[in-house]
């Protein structure tokens, strides 16, 4: 499964870009990767572990914003389709099994 965030942060003051750039640090270090500017993917063995890490997002969520989530399967997200531009990630991202590099 995959978990992909939308988030859209003000950053009109000094205190609102300090809230984005914690924010932003804190789903690097979670282990999240950016698809796209305030696009956050990142992978979950099961449901157990998206409530998990759900509920860690929710723990360090900014004042003010807006943060939105979206859970598809390995397949679903596999099916994405690129309209404009190019993929370009060093992530392995297949819905097989077993992966022989």
């Amino acid at each position: 499964m995959r978990i992909i965030l939308f988030f859209d942060l003000p950053t009109e003051t000094i205190e609102n870009r300090r809230d984005y750039s914690h924010f932003r640090k804190f789903l690097i270090k979670s282990g999240f990767i950016m698809l796209q500017e305030s696009v956050y993917c990142k992978l979950a063995l099961n449901h157990n572990m998206v409530e998990a890490i759900m509920n860690n997002v929710k723990k360090n969520k900014p004042a003010k914003g807006l943060i939105q989530s979206l859970v598809v399967t390995e397949k679903q997200y596999t099916k994405m389709e690129y309209i404009l531009g190019e993929h370009h990630s060093d992530v392995i991202s297949t819905d097989e099994r077993f992966i022989e590099l």
